[in-house]
């Protein structure tokens, strides 16, 4: 629609804001109406109309087979959209146009902001299943009358009113029609069963909704005096009533046709099942965080034993080894407290590797500085732990055997994040990698260094966790001036494309 009110109209951004604020509410005229709606905006020259938006309703068959969106047509083609847009009232007048074999009335709307006339709704409704009207399609009718008289005097829709389309009560889902002072005049059989789930005992019509829906959901003295405005219709506002096990949400829409209040409409819709599942999986969430918190624990304990045991170990070889495995599980554990305090199983890795170095870096205090360029940006779990721990043992390896005793020097860890294509099965593919280069001017590799057949325990879980678990290449190369270099490359996403 942007694109097409900019290309065409001269209609301003606050103008076009205006049609976006009423594009979000107009399925409620489309269903109420039983009509297929299209909003036509005059051109820059005035010369004709060009279609930016179309509306087919839920509750009835629809008018259009066909898309008219961009459809542009010349003005005095179509007499009633003139009509509305010179006089800025709502027309009527004419006999039924045949569309296929089937008859459709046409009506046009005006759009009006702040006294101006933005464009024209048609209101198309097909009317080859026509029949007696039931009280509720009366009641439907009757509110989508009053709303496009609103819609025609710009005081609908309600500036400021920021809507969650995809979760605002509709009109299927249930309504009630209030009279001025808030009396029910009508309530459709949803929108009864709905207060019935709530606790109501009696019919709803000729009930204060109001102080109804206050006794159904007693609260304190003030909420108590909102709660009555608000299920008595006295401003547009959502909320939610809960009683009973039930959860309903409320919408209230005070009409308001020629300027003069003469009631509102509640939208209604029983969201007991929805707010349990959400329950469900906030307390889903806040389990599995509690697992990874306590693994986390688990772990540090496990550190701490092992660190215990090494203070009392006689031989070095003995106390370096089990420093080496308390390195490796507090990779683990940082992985685990960083996946608690998250509501998913994902984790921005920057932190995680920054952390990684700082830890490593203590088994040279002063003499090696650790520094990380890059990013490695939000990962899952099941690649995180094995880095953190390929990270761990990489840089663990650099420390201890690319400086001797006293050397001072750096190490870095560099990140990259790429997007590769290729075919896969006739499908394009768009994979994710990341490639990590960790690299020091230390001594270097000894000579005739081969990293595929080196066998110390390290390399060996590095190219295991690499390889096997992370689908990914490994290598440890020198240096191009001074140093070792070492690098993997993972595969971190996959995403299907387009065919080609």
């Amino acid at each position: 629609m942007n694109d097409l009110v900019r290309q065409h109209t001269a209609l301003s951004d606050a103008e076009l804001e205006w049609l976006h604020l009423l594009i979000s509410e107009w399925q409620l005229l489309s269903d109420l109406s039983f009509a297929d709606l299209v909003l036509w905006v005059p051109t820059r020259d005035g010369t004709r109309y060009v279609s930016v938006a179309q509306m087919r309703p839920n509750t009835g068959p629809t008018s259009y087979q066909d898309d008219m969106v961009g459809h542009l047509v010349p003005r005095g083609r179509r007499p009633l959209l003139d009509a509305a847009l010179d006089e800025g009232r709502i027309v009527r007048e004419g006999d039924p146009e045949w569309r296929e074999e089937v008859p459709v009335r046409v009506e046009s709307i005006p759009v009006r902001r702040e006294g101006r006339v933005l464009g024209v709704i048609a209101r198309n409704t097909n009317l080859l299943t026509v029949r007696t009207p039931s009280r509720l399609e009366l009641t439907y009718l009757q509110s989508a009358s009053d709303l496009a008289q609103m819609i025609a005097a710009g005081s609908f829709p309600f500036p400021g009113q920021q809507l969650d389309i995809d979760h605002i009560p509709r009109a299927g889902d249930g309504l009630i029609r209030l009279d001025a002072d808030g009396i029910v005049q009508y309530a459709s059989p949803n929108a009864l069963s709905a207060y019935h789930h709530l606790g109501l005992a009696t019919d709803l019509v000729g009930v204060h909704l109001g102080q109804a829906t206050t006794e159904l959901a007693p609260s304190r003295a003030p909420v108590d005096e909102a709660m009555v405005k608000l299920a008595s219709g006295w401003a547009p506002r959502g909320a939610e009533i809960e009683a009973n096990d039930c959860v309903v949400q409320l919408r209230t829409i005070p009409l308001n046709p020629k300027g003069t209040r003469i009631g509102s409409l509640i939208l209604l819709r029983d969201i007991t099942e929805v707010r349990r599942r959400e329950r469900e999986l906030m307390t889903k969430d806040a389990t599995i965080r509690e697992i990874h918190h306590r693994v986390k624990n688990n772990l540090q304990t496990v550190a701490a034993l092992l660190r215990l045991q090494a203070r009392r170990m006689d031989s070095d070889r003995g106390r370096e080894a089990l420093n080496e495995a308390v390195r490796r599980v507090g990779s683990i554990a940082i992985v685990h407290e960083t996946l608690s305090q998250t509501l998913d199983e994902r984790v921005e890795f920057d932190e995680i590797a920054d952390r990684v170095l700082s830890m490593v870096a203590e088994i040279s205090p002063g003499r090696v500085t650790g520094r990380r360029t890059g990013h490695f940006g939000v990962l899952g779990a099941e690649v995180a732990t094995p880095l953190s721990m390929v990270l761990t043992e990489v840089l663990q390896n650099a420390l201890e055997h690319g400086f001797g005793p006293g050397e001072q020097g750096t190490v870095e860890v560099r990140a990259v994040r790429s997007t590769v294509y290729g075919q896969d099965l006739g499908e394009r593919r768009a994979e994710q990698r990341l490639l990590v280069t960790v690299q020091d001017d230390g001594r270097g590799l000894p000579e005739g260094f081969d990293s595929k057949s080196a066998g110390n325990l390290g390399l060996q879980i590095v190219r295991t966790l690499v390889e096997g678990e992370l689908g990914g290449t490994f290598d440890m190369v020198p240096a191009p001036e001074r140093g070792t270099r070492v690098l993997f490359d993972l595969p971190v996403a996959a995403e299907k494309r387009d065919k080609s």
